[in-house]
């Protein structure tokens, strides 16, 4: 029975190595040619492609040449004054209070450089249970993706280069 069991068949002299599925692999939704095989929904509606002298450009193809506000796959337009932090108090910031869940994380873009904003409005967001991180606007818009696309509650308040050309710090 053991030599009838080891006895070479037509099954033996096939090559080793196989292909895992013939038919190719049906891809529903892509992100600049990749796929995410982890994600078990359609990837967040609000995702940023790129930054232009035009303003922040989103993946499908609309521009938003001035300030604005990401929040739960919604885009808010913000009205903010023509002076970094001079005459910003908590009223730019208070879509925050009513939104429910509230965001864990606040990206906040403050244009071609990092600029603080005063702990009075750092420390109102944190006692409403939102953590602050400050950043270019180019590495917030890529850090809301990807959180974005990790299912994280996240926003992002952005304000773009072409806006800030005439701000002081």
């Amino acid at each position: 029975m053991l030599a009838r069991i080891l006895r070479p068949t037509a099954l033996h002299h096939r090559p080793l190595t196989r292909s895992l599925h013939a038919s190719l692999p049906r891809r529903e939704k892509t992100w600049a040619g990749l796929t995410n095989i982890l994600a078990g929904e359609i990837p967040p509606p609000v995702q940023v492609k790129s930054m232009t002298a035009a303003g922040i450009e989103l993946q499908d193809g609309t521009i938003l040449p001035g300030a604005s506000i990401f929040l739960e796959g919604k885009i808010f337009l913000w009205d903010v004054p023509a002076t970094l932090w001079q005459g910003w108090d908590k009223d730019r910031f208070e879509v925050f209070e009513v939104v429910v869940p509230r965001p864990e994380i606040l990206l906040l873009g403050t244009g071609r450089s990092v600029v603080p904003p005063p702990a009075p409005l750092r420390q109102y967001l944190n006692q409403l249970g939102i953590q602050v991180d400050v950043m270019d606007t180019w590495n917030a818009c890529t850090t809301y993706n990807l959180l974005a696309e990790e299912g994280r509650r996240v926003a992002a308040a952005l304000l773009p280069y072409n806006s800030l050309q005439h701000w002081k710090a």
